[in-house]
């Protein structure tokens, strides 16, 4: 029961530190905010891929398919922090920013025979931006007008999940989360005349609403030492239960007196339905290759914007804001052997790249696609009562960039702890 309690202590620590913003982008002012990467240690090494990743050692979030084949001795317990530096790069100026976050806590065992469960707690979008343009209005009087943008929040996930196995090589398995967050943005349009107004926009949303993620996974034997899995997943997609908000003010500098206009669209934010499939090859049990393909149709449902056409302002729903986003990811493992009792045979070596297409429009162009690349370490933890866990560390690069706009160039130090422990063993004594 104390470490049952310690997990769940744990995990209390990490729902607090979620509410810290992950990201300094631009990007975020835009949709539900810049998209989480929600792969654990292992996965961040390789990338991402893990929709065919199937092993008894690590909990695999992305397909809760894989929950079946964990170890029936153990409870695993995995928790991750990142810290990232970001270059921004615009018409030849360049500022830099820091981000450190606690990521994610899970945790996963085998409840029956053939029965796996999972529970946790991961990001699902990040919010944080701060930042501000002047320009002259060419007028007479020099006059300049700034604009600034600031913007807060992000959305969060707890889950649990179970995999079962129906028979020998293959398994189903469903996530339910509890989503739950807000964002708050705001652009403050200020002249250098006092005799002109303030503009202020507000856009706010709170959210609280589930989330249910579907998978599937089937695994061979291609020879003695070697195999395959095949995975796939389907995240449902339906309206997050949430009414967002645009207010506007006009504040007369002069008088100080302030016109109000509140404008909210029901029901108006909803989730994708998402697709993916992924392969994973285990060859000679030392190697591992895999890849994911995810499609997120973000096409087809629209998201609240202010417009004022003919001095008629609204504050409804846009069905071209989106595009559907494509991703690609490769990765793969290395091992000498993982049952060695020599350290460095035990040492896990990990790569892998991804690509995204654009999901955005931002004023008629597509945002930005995503590239990047990630290396990584497995460093088993071997002492005298536990060689199982496993001290996860990667390096990640991630470019961001839309012809013409903003460009982000990211590196990423990701640091995970897996703790494998032996709850279930029962130990005999003579």
């Amino acid at each position: 029961m104390k470490k049952l309690f310690c997990t769940f202590a744990l995990m209390a620590t990490a729902l607090a530190s979620f509410a810290q913003s992950g990201t300094n982008s631009p990007y975020s002012q835009y949709g539900l905010g810049v998209q989480a990467d929600q792969s654990n240690g292992f996965g961040r090494g390789m990338n991402g891929v893990g929709l065919g990743f199937r092993e008894g050692n690590q909990v695999n979030f992305l397909n809760p398919a894989s929950y079946a084949s964990m170890d029936s001795l153990t409870f695993i317990f995995d928790v991750g922090a990142s810290g990232q530096i970001t270059s921004f790069e615009e018409n030849g100026k360049r500022i830099n920013a820091n981000n450190a976050n606690f990521e994610y806590a899970i945790a996963g065992f085998r409840a029956f025979k053939h029965l796996g469960m999972s529970f946790g707690i991961v990001p699902f979008t990040n919010v944080g931006y701060s930042y501000s343009n002047t320009s002259d209005v060419n007028d007479v009087n020099n006059t300049t007008y700034t604009n600034t943008y600031n913007g807060s929040g992000g959305l969060h996930q707890v889950y649990l999940g179970m995999g079962w196995e129906p028979f020998r090589g293959f398994s189903l398995g469903v996530n339910g989360s509890y989503l739950w967050g807000n964002y708050n943005r705001y652009i403050v349009n200020s002249y250098s005349d006092s005799y002109v107004n303030t503009l202020s926009k507000y856009y706010t949303a709170e959210v609280g609403n589930y989330k249910l993620d579907f998978g599937a996974q089937i695994s061979f034997k291609l020879s003695k030492k070697s195999s395959m899995t095949l995975g796939l997943v389907y995240g449902l997609g339906h309206q997050i239960g949430a009414d967002p908000e645009c207010k506007i003010i006009s504040l007369n500098s002069q008088t100080l007196v302030a016109d109000t206009a509140l404008y909210v669209v029901s029901n108006g934010l909803k989730l994708p339905h998402t697709f993916g499939a992924g392969v994973m090859l285990s060859l000679n049990n030392r190697l591992k290759i895999g890849a994911d393909y995810t499609l997120q149709q973000w096409s087809k449902i629209g998201f609240p914007e202010y417009t004022v056409v003919n001095n008629k302002p609204s504050y409804e729903l846009d069905n071209d804001y989106y595009r559907d986003r494509h991703k690609v990811a490769l990765g793969g493992e290395f091992c000498r052997n993982a049952n060695s009792r020599k350290f460095f045979d035990r040492v896990r070596f990990r790569a892998g790249a991804s690509y995204s297409t654009p999901y955005l429009n931002i004023n008629g162009t597509d945002g930005p696609k995503e590239i990047s690349v990630s290396a990584g370490l497995g460093i088993p933890i071997m002492n005298g009562w536990n060689a199982r866990s496993i001290l996860n560390i990667s390096g990640q690069w991630v470019n961001v960039q839309t012809p013409g706009m903003l460009k982000e160039n990211t590196f990423r130090i990701n640091i995970g702890m897996t703790f494998n422990e032996k709850w279930f063993q029962k130990w005999k004594v003579d």
